[in-house]
């Protein structure tokens, strides 16, 4: 059970996988008003930085699923680099239809919303396993402004239009599932920068590497092509957001 080999690869060097800098997820941190001793749960939580950086920063204790082997791996490094061992612990598994032990007080879902099926999906997905009053953190792509076709979206790596709402739209969207929008941090063009440009020299380092490997024309490829695609269409239409949620 693994996520494609293509994202282990390319982000590789990522601690965060997601177009937030440390400081944004530090913003994010604090808005959250985050106590000791709260649990969270975080559904694909990548290379554990999130869970890690809190528990440190705000003594709160955590659990983190995630598919990809190494990212789980990643994410059990960085617990021991920060100390927070003995607070967060990291599953490998695939994250669709995982449950917490015990209710948390944060659910959170940043980025994967395929594991739920959609936004809708996941947010009933994270409800299971959130205490009364507690916090659903949903973070999603948006339309900057939206495309003037499917070609363009695809551009952003979306499968057309449809994929995305407009941010008012993607607001709206969670009163309408029954929840108020209690807090909003979003990404901006030096976080999707720090996101999608990491990736490029990560690519170049492991095509020196492993110039024989069967993935190494696949990585070439898409280092030749990724720097005007994403210049042209992801940083000028697609934006990026975490919702912090209570139901109504």
């Amino acid at each position: 059970m693994d996520i494609p080999r293509i994202f282990n690869i390319t982000e590789s060097a990522h601690r965060i996988h997601n177009p937030f800098t440390a400081e944004k997820l530090a913003t994010l941190g604090a808005a959250l008003r985050l106590e000791p001793e709260m649990r969270l749960l975080d559904l694909g939580s990548g290379s554990g930085e999130m869970l890690c950086t809190w528990s440190r920063d705000y003594g709160i204790t955590g659990v983190g699923v995630d598919m990809s082997q190494l990212f789980s791996e990643q994410a059990k490094r960085r617990a021991e680099e920060l100390g927070v061992t003995d607070r967060v612990s990291f599953i490998h598994n695939d994250a669709a239809g995982f449950m917490a032990e015990e209710k948390v007080d944060v659910a959170a879902c940043l980025g994967a919303t395929w594991i739920g099926g959609g936004v809708a999906g996941s947010i009933a997905l994270l409800e299971k396993s959130l205490r009364p009053e507690g916090i659903i953190l949903i973070g999603e792509p948006y339309w900057v402004k939206k495309p003037s076709s499917d070609d363009v979206a695809k551009g952003c790596l979306a499968g057309s239009v449809s994929d995305f709402l407009l941010l008012p739209d993607l607001v709206a969207s969670f009163g309408d599932l029954g929840y108020d929008v209690v807090e909003m941090v979003l990404a901006d063009r030096e976080g999707w920068d720090r996101y999608e440009a990491a990736k490029w020299f990560t690519m170049r380092r492991w095509l020196k590497e492993n110039p024989n490997d069967e993935l190494a024309k696949e990585i070439r490829k898409t280092l030749t092509s990724e720097p005007v695609r994403y210049a042209t269409y992801t940083r000028e239409y697609l934006g990026w957001g975490a919702f912090a949620l209570m139901a109504r």
